[in-house]
């Protein structure tokens, strides 16, 4: 499995991460490391060329990735949620996303245009239009936010309401390619952290897919539509993955750090004998400690097909949102302990104390999975 992502990658990736972040780069390199590597072919099915990983296997990697770089791994996420969920379909005899497998299989690189401002219903709702070409095909038209790869992929998966068609409304999915344009993306990728993502807005302008690139077309609202399990769960674990690689990271540095620091007040004693810093550390490893499991064993159930129903989205949501709570909360540790030289810009803890922020912002966030958990323990509220 870490063939795909040996050592001496990382190490070349960790080198650049601070270069990227600090010049608003996209990791054009990174990119053609991992490219070379295989590592955007780790879910394509043996049969199509790939080495055939799992979603638990996956997940470790992008742990590891995220450990060097996390707003490379962050970026990275979206292609694999995109051959994921292919994979996902694929082996529950579903081929409609085999295209997907086929086309990372040659080197297609796959973005995720679904995020739109102010539209908390995600991926059963749109304010995109999606128009109809008369020929089974769409023309989608909106604003996509948070478009991670911006400048490098090559296919764009993204979805619009038909409010037209004579079965309308309809949540319409489809592929676009960049080729065939139809779009305008903005250069407005300034944030505080995971800069190296290049997760820049796009206006959809008329990008068409073709009727053999529309992949559903979906009543709007909550859906058990496999396509819609697939994005959720491999989005919120994928995500949970790269933040917990986030939180090792930092913990690692904190332990270094310990190591190193002398106390005068304890007579040049080392900081890690220190019991408060003992217990920090301590309590930082506890907090990881737990979550992988979780990842795993979501990801296990989806490949054995175990059903927890209704409670499936709170578990999916649960996850993410431990993960990322988590991973805020270490890498403040990990600050507390290593001291103010980590409030310099040029501290690796400093940038993953920007990075770590942006899991408040990928859904789905707590407020929506405590509603979800609400509503699978206790039903719908009732109207009176």
């Amino acid at each position: 499995m870490n063939d795909l992502l040996p050592d001496a990658l990382l190490e070349r990736v960790r080198s650049r991460a601070a270069d990227y972040d600090r010049n608003n780069e996209f990791f054009d390199d990174d990119l053609v490391d991992l490219v070379d590597a295989g590592y955007l072919k780790a879910f394509v099915p043996h049969e199509y060329g790939g080495p055939g990983l799992t979603l638990v296997e996956v997940s470790r990697l992008q742990r590891r990735l995220a450990a060097a770089a996390p707003a490379t791994a962050l970026a990275v996420n979206m292609h694999l949620i995109w051959t994921g969920v292919a994979r996902q379909l694929h082996d529950s005899g579903d081929a409609s996303l085999d295209f997907v497998l086929e086309g990372a299989a040659h080197g297609e690189i796959y973005a995720f245009g679904i995020s739109e401002a102010g539209n908390d219903l995600v991926l059963v709702g749109s304010s995109s239009d999606a128009r109809p070409d008369g020929d089974g095909g769409y023309a989608f038209y909106g604003t996509k936010i948070f478009t991670s790869l911006a400048p490098a992929w090559t296919v764009l998966g993204t979805m619009g309401l038909d409010t037209t068609s004579a079965d309308a409304p309809k949540v319409v999915y489809g592929f676009v390619r960049r080729e065939n344009g139809g779009f305008t993306i903005k250069d407005d990728w300034d944030t505080v952290g995971m800069r190296a993502s290049q997760s820049r807005t796009t206006v959809l302008e008329g990008a068409h897919a073709p009727a053999d690139r529309i992949v559903r077309r979906l009543t709007p609202g909550p859906n058990p539509d496999p396509l819609i399990f697939g994005i959720s769960s491999n989005f919120q674990l994928l995500v949970a993955s790269v933040y917990t690689g986030i939180a090792e990271r930092a913990l690692e540095l904190a332990i270094e750090t310990a190591q190193k620091r002398t106390s005068r007040q304890a007579g040049g004693a080392a900081y890690s004998d220190d019991p408060v810093i003992r217990w920090r550390v301590a309590d930082a490893w506890m907090a990881i400690d737990a979550i992988p499991a979780q990842i795993e064993r979501a990801a296990t159930d989806i490949a054995e097909g175990v059903d927890h129903g209704a409670f499936w989205s709170p578990k999916l949501s649960a996850v993410k949102v431990r993960a990322t709570t988590m991973a805020r909360e270490v890498v403040d540790q990990a600050i507390t302990i290593s001291g103010g030289g980590s409030y310099f810009s040029r501290s690796e803890l400093g940038r993953l104390y920007r990075d770590v922020l942006a899991g408040i912002f990928h859904p789905s966030n707590s407020d929506a999975a405590h509603k979800a958990a609400a509503g699978a323990l206790l039903g719908p509220v009732s109207d009176g």
